[in-house]
């Protein structure tokens, strides 16, 4: 893994979406799950520990869930409609005794349209929403689910869970040597027999240094890495290692401030969007990216057809000047790693090489990758000296990948709007999109919503990654759908 440590695997992950892959989505299940089956097609939802879903037409702020039957946490106990209340409340309400603000904090983006849940009979529960949000359900796979039984027995104690935590994913707790390792195995009784693992045991490594990386595959250590550097790829196909790229909803920005700062000044962002040549950003990372225009990818239904920011660093010295920024000074916060940061640090420095060339005078902020992800969670008020954020996003789905991103209700730390982003034709968009339950109406309205904030220069857009892996020739069945999320319980491994 890219992360600089173990993902948090006691709850609600940390370490970005990096902990839900390996961590998060292997040891516990949500309510729905992602179809991770196929490649080539964006990945929609599918039923986890709840098998329907639907809103109830007399009020469309109530969300029923029909639970699945017979599943059993990795402690034996039963997942049931009282557990399934009791893990809402303990991210939602400081009044559970199993509450934990830090766990809190990590699930708010995707718990804070919830008012409250109520049990039904033993296998439904009704969730009710603050208000209409016909997008309700791209937040249940976030929401992770665990056994109320191994809480209760840690005494409420998260430290003492993590001891034996208890999901009901594909893999179980074995050990962890922290900052080191954590081992899963293979959970043979997991409910969707079509995922129960095809190996044993699964071992996770922290490995931030992208070179640490790719010597740990060449010389046998592991047997898959995340993010090898570009210019490590043919060294490792030389060595016969298969290595994966695919286009994904991800894109590499840098998220802006506009709460206060230069960046509230819409020339200002202009001029950093003409300020990027992602030509040779792409060719820095010999050909493992494309270059990126707006939030959602080219590979999407609802990418439309954004205004194009193209290289021009002329009319983004006039543009500076017109601004009277120039020279235009701005702080970002980047990090040294991370999930989907790709390679921050040589990436960094050549953004800031074109910014500084347009008139802008760059200083960087530089952090770790959970630091990045506080900053993220919390907002731009709780680091005030940032003017931008190089954080890595996509919209993986489109309820907090654009709607919260861009909407004005959902400003951190409510919700993902990190940099306090106002516009009242997109709150309007937003509006409609959430009221309404036509799924092509939908789609229509997302896809405005991406034209009008690329057009805004809402973010500085630079490159979407292809999402490089590198798998020893060993590894056999792995499929890299076009997602942020990878399952890897069909692997198998394999000496022939």
């Amino acid at each position: 893994m890219t992360a600089g440590d173990v993902p948090d695997w006691a709850g609600q992950p940390d370490q970005g979406f990096e902990g839900y892959r390996f961590v998060g989505f292997n040891l516990y299940d949500g309510l729905l799950n992602w179809d991770l089956s196929t490649a080539g097609v964006e990945v929609k939802l599918k039923p986890g520990l709840a098998t329907k879903w639907y809103v109830d037409k007399t009020d469309q702020k109530k969300w029923i869930f029909e639970l699945r039957k017979g599943v059993k946490f990795h402690d034996g106990c039963e997942w049931n409609a009282d557990v399934a209340v009791w893990n809402l409340e303990r991210l939602t309400s400081d009044k559970s005794p199993a509450f934990s603000p830090l766990n809190f904090a990590r699930a708010r983006s995707r718990t804070n349209d919830i008012d409250h849940a109520e049990k039904i009979d033993d296998y439904t529960i009704a969730i009710y929403t603050k208000r209409i949000v016909s997008l309700f359900p791209y937040n249940t796979p976030f929401i992770l689910m665990m056994s109320k039984c191994a809480m209760e027995k840690a005494g409420n104690d998260y430290k003492v869970y993590a001891t034996a935590p208890a999901g009901t994913g594909p893999y179980k707790f074995s050990r962890v040597v922290p900052r080191e390792r954590l081992e899963l195995v293979k959970n043979t009784e997991y409910w969707d027999e079509k995922r129960i693992p095809k190996q044993d045991r699964l071992v996770l490594l922290p490995m931030p240094e992208a070179t640490t990386r790719a010597a740990a595959l060449l010389a046998g250590q592991v047997e898959m890495i995340e993010a090898p550097s570009p210019d490590i790829i043919p060294r490792l196909k030389s060595a016969g290692m298969n290595v994966i790229t695919h286009p994904y909803p991800h894109t590499w920005p840098y998220l802006l401030n506009f709460a206060r700062g230069p960046f509230k000044d819409l020339k200002v962002r202009q001029a950093a969007n003409y300020a990027i040549n992602r030509k040779e950003m792409v060719d820095l990372l010999d050909g493992v990216a494309i270059p990126s225009y707006a939030t959602y990818t080219q590979y999407q239904k609802n990418y439309g057809k954004p205004f194009e920011y193209k290289f021009n660093p002329e009319k983004a010295t006039a543009l500076l000047k017109e601004a009277n920024c120039y020279p235009c000074e701005i702080t970002v916060g980047i990090s040294t790693s991370g999930s989907g940061q790709m390679q921050p640090l040589p990436m960094n420095e050549l953004v800031k090489a074109q910014l500084e060339t347009v008139g802008f005078k760059v200083k960087f902020e530089v952090l770790d990758w959970n630091t990045v992800l506080d900053a993220y969670i919390r907002g731009w008020q709780k680091y005030p000296t940032l003017d931008a954020l190089n954080f890595s996003s996509g919209v993986v789905e489109p309820l907090s990948g654009l709607i919260k991103t861009y909407a004005t209700t959902y400003r951190s730390p409510v919700g993902p709007n990190w940099g306090w982003y106002e516009n009242k034709e997109v709150d309007d968009l937003v509006e409609k999109v959430l009221t309404t339950f036509d799924e092509a109406e939908q789609n229509r309205l997302l896809t405005q919503i991406n034209e009008i904030t690329t057009k805004d220069a809402a973010r500085v857009f630079i490159v979407s990654d292809l999402n490089p892996r590198a798998l020893s020739p060993k590894l056999k069945g792995f499929v890299q759908v076009q997602s942020w999320f990878q399952d890897v319980t069909p692997i198998v491994v394999s000496d022939k």
